[in-house]
C-alpha cells in the first residue's frame, strides 16, 4: 500500500481553525495562546524535531476570527513560511531577558484593554513550556486580560481526527504490525534485551517508519515484572516471556502497541494470562462504538481481567488516545466519562498481575466508526506466540 501525502492541505488547517473560533465564541473566548507541539502543529502544520531543545520558546495564537498568529524564534522563520500561517513574528532568540514577552505583550495588550478573556492549556495532561517567571511577566504587563483554561476545548477537537489524520495513523500502525512480525526472525535464545531493541528499531526503520522514539518491554523466565526500564544486556532464555511496546513515528503520528512472545516454551501460567488478556481486548474491541463511554470500556475489560487478577496490573488505566502524541485523552478508567465518538482513534491495553509478582500487558489500535471499532494494528494471534 502506497504511503498517504505528507502533511496536510490548506483546507485541514482552515477547518480545524474555524471549529476552534466556534468553540471559542461559545466560551467567551477572544483567542488561544498555545506554547506547546502538538498544539502548534495541528493549528499551522509547523513540524520540526528542534521542540527536543528546552532552550527556545514557542508560541501560536489563535484569534476569534482569521488565521494564527506564530511568535517564534527566527531560526524557524523559514520553517513556518512554509505553512499556512501568513503573520510571523519573530525574535533573535535565545533571549533570557525577553524571549518573546515583548512581543506577545504588543499581540495581547489591545486584548487586555478591552478586558477581553483568552484560553490557556491548564489542565490535565498539559504543561506550560515558557519559564514560569517570564509567564508572570507578561500577564503582569497585561492587566486587565482574563485568562481561562482551554484544556476542555483543544481536547474537544484534536480527540476527533480527521480521516486524512486516520489515514496517517493506519500507515503508521501497519508500519508497526509489520514490524512485529519480523520480531520470531529477529530474537533468538542468547540474544541480548539490548541487541533486540537495536534489531526492531532498525526493522521498523526499514519497513517505513520515520522515527521510533518509543520502545518500551521486558523479558524475564516466567514473565516480566517492568515494562518501562532501560533494555538490559541480559541474553534472551529459554522459557522467558518477552514483551515489546513501540511508539513508532510516521509523518508526525504515531502507533502505539505491543506484543508478547515466550522464548523455547511457555509455561501455563503464562499462556493463561495471555488468553484472558486477549479476550479482554475483544471485549474492549466489541464495546468501543460511539456512544459509549471511557469508563464503560475500562469496565468491560476489567471484568475479563478480573478472572484472574481483580486489579487489573494497577497501572490506574486500559488505554488512551492516539495520535500526534503517544498517549492522548482520554483514559479507558474508571475516573473517565468522556464519552466515546466517531473517528477518535484509541488504544485498548488491558493489563494484570499473576504468578510471582508478574505482569503482563496487550495492547491494540482502533479507530471508532459509526458501526464500532475499527482495528489499526493487526490483530495479535489469540494464543501466546512461541519463538
Amino acid at each position: 500500500m502506497a504511503a498517504p501525502e505528507r502533511g496536510f492541505p490548506e483546507a485541514e488547517f482552515t477547518a480545524r481553525t474555524r471549529r476552534a473560533q466556534v468553540l471559542m465564541a461559545g466560551s467567551g473566548m477572544a483567542g488561544l495562546l498555545l506554547m506547546t507541539e502538538a498544539e502548534l502543529r495541528y493549528f499551522s502544520g509547523f513540524h520540526t524535531l528542534f521542540w527536543q531543545s528546552p532552550t527556545r520558546p514557542w508560541f501560536l495564537f489563535v484569534p476569534a476570527l482569521g488565521k494564527p498568529i506564530a511568535i517564534i524564534p527566527e531560526i524557524g522563520a523559514e520553517l513556518m513560511r512554509g505553512t499556512w500561517i501568513d503573520d510571523i513574528r519573530t525574535w533573535s532568540a535565545p533571549a533570557p531577558d525577553d524571549d518573546g514577552i515583548s512581543l506577545l505583550t504588543d499581540l495581547l495588550t489591545p486584548l487586555a484593554r478591552n478586558g477581553e478573556t483568552i484560553g490557556i492549556l491548564k489542565g490535565h495532561e498539559t504543561a506550560l513550556r515558557m519559564p514560569l517567571g517570564d509567564y508572570e511577566r507578561l500577564m503582569q504587563g497585561l492587566t486587565g486580560l482574563r485568562v481561562s483554561d482551554c484544556t476542555g476545548l483543544i481536547r474537544a477537537l484534536r480527540m476527533v481526527k480527521s480521516e486524512a489524520e486516520i489515514e496517517k495513523l493506519a500507515h503508521i500502525c501497519a508500519i508497526g504490525s509489520r514490524t512485529f512480525a519480523r520480531v520470531p526472525e529477529l530474537a533468538r535464545e542468547g540474544l541480548p534485551l539490548e541487541a533486540l531493541f537495536r534489531a526492531f528499531r532498525r526493522e521498523a526503520l526499514a519497513q517505513g517508519a520515520d522515527d521510533v522514539p518509543y520502545l518500551v518491554g521486558g523479558a524475564d523466565t516466567g514473565g516480566y515484572r517492568d515494562v518501562i526500564s532501560p533494555p538490559s544486556c541480559r541474553p534472551l532464555a529459554r522459557g522467558d516471556i518477552l514483551m515489546l511496546d513501540t511508539g513508532a513515528n510516521w509523518d508526525g503520528y504515531f502507533c502505539d502497541f505491543d506484543r508478547n512472545f515466550a522464548i523455547g516454551v511457555a509455561d501455563s501460567t503464562s499462556q493463561r494470562a495471555y488468553e484472558v488478556l486477549w479476550r479482554a481486548t475483544e471485549a474492549g474491541i466489541a464495546a468501543a462504538r460511539p456512544g459509549t463511554t471511557s469508563r464503560a470500556l475500562f469496565q468491560v475489560m476489567q471484568n475479563v481481567i478480573a478472572e484472574l487478577d481483580d486489579q487489573g496490573g494497577d497501572v490506574g488505566r486500559l488505554g488512551h488516545g492516539l495520535g500526534m502524541q503517544l498517549t492522548e485523552w482520554p483514559s479507558h478508567a474508571a475516573f473517565d466519562d468522556t464519552e466515546i465518538t466517531e473517528n477518535m482513534v484509541l488504544t485498548l491495553e488491558p493489563s494484570l498481575s499473576y504468578g510471582d509478582d508478574k505482569i503482563m500487558v496487550h495492547e491494540e489500535n482502533i479507530v471508532i466508526r459509526a458501526d464500532g471499532a475499527q482495528l489499526l494494528s493487526e490483530r495479535a494471534a489469540p494464543d501466546l506466540p512461541i519463538i
